[in-house]
């Protein structure tokens, strides 16, 4: 007799569905003999529990084509680490794949036995790479955010990663209580001054890895979309040759930070030293290909976690 679900109760059934299918090994026939239902409705649960993300997902076999892509683009901007992650012709996210592959390196770095410090930017593709992450008990480990975690408006910021890091990381967490951008080069000054925010940009200096995103300059850009920038005052950045920026630090096509007013307003903490330290950008997509191409060639990502067809766009040249 066909049961009844609640959507709580359907969701648990696609849990243990999925379970069967993808941890167990268990075909679909044999889960539904397992669950006391059709096949087709093993079949709709395990798609449920993929669609929900009740099941995350790695591809542990590398792809020839991948890995030539990733070492053609280390010897080219002389990277210390990249990764590149097939591309889905069809599909529109900005995350799959990438979210993926930034969530298993940064459990890599967690999972090490040595005390290190991770920084962490903010934005869409690491919000979604934090949320693929186990829970791990690293207490020796301290992460910090190397962005305000404020919006415009004074409230929390939407995207912010280190509070969603919290929830599943058990280690020492250092927030950044600011926003992107403040009003001016001297409100940056005065509340940079400010005893917690000083402890948090001195523990962000000493970043043994950094993840970061790399956003896109236009009026569809995050800085406009979440509320920090005016659509004119971008208009005047990309006039000044604006092509990405990264925890809001603005550079050019030649990945050289602006000399610029907004520049001065960012009161996110300086990108850590490339020389010491890595720092990994997590990015892909037609509409950062020249934000992306801009961070590697000025140096202000040494590493880079990507797919096939942005990997292609840099290296045609």
């Amino acid at each position: 007799m066909a049961r009844k679900l609640d959507s709580q109760g359907r969701l648990d059934d696609a849990a243990r569905a999925g379970w069967l299918y993808y941890v167990a090994g268990r075909t679909q026939d044999e889960i539904a003999a397992a669950m006391g239902i059709s096949r087709q409705s093993a079949q709709r649960l395990v798609s449920l529990a993929v669609a929900e993300r009740l099941i995350k997902v790695r591809l542990d076999h590398p792809i020839a084509v991948c890995l030539e892509y990733a070492a053609a683009l280390r010897e080219k901007f002389k990277l210390k680490h990249v990764e590149v992650v097939p591309s889905d012709p069809g599909g529109t996210s900005s995350t799959v794949g990438i979210a993926e592959a930034g969530a298993a390196e940064i459990e890599r770095w967690l999972k090490r036995s040595e005390p290190i410090v991770l920084a962490i930017g903010t934005g869409r593709t690491l919000k979604a790479a934090v949320d693929q992450l186990p829970a791990i008990e690293c207490p020796q480990h301290r992460v910090v955010s190397l962005t305000g975690n404020i919006g415009p408006d004074g409230s929390a910021a939407y995207y912010n990663v280190i509070f969603s890091m919290a929830d599943a990381i058990k280690a020492r967490h250092y927030p950044m209580p600011l926003p992107v951008l403040v009003s001016s080069a001297e409100e940056r000054e005065l509340l940079h001054a400010q005893a917690l925010v000083r402890s948090t940009l001195d523990v962000s200096a000493q970043a043994d890895v950094t993840f970061v995103g790399v956003g896109e300059m236009g009026i569809e850009a995050p800085l406009c979309l979440d509320g920090f920038l005016e659509k004119d005052e971008m208009m005047a950045l990309m006039k000044r040759g604006a092509a990405g920026e990264i925890c809001g630090w603005v550079f050019d096509g030649d990945g050289k930070l602006l000399q610029d007013a907004v520049n001065d307003r960012v009161a996110s903490a300086p990108i850590p030293p490339r020389d010491a330290s890595s720092v990994i950008g997590i990015a892909k997509g037609k509409r950062k290909y020249e934000a992306i191409k801009a961070a590697v060639t000025g140096h202000q990502i040494n590493g880079l976690i990507t797919d096939e067809a942005t990997a292609e766009f840099l290296l045609k040249d």
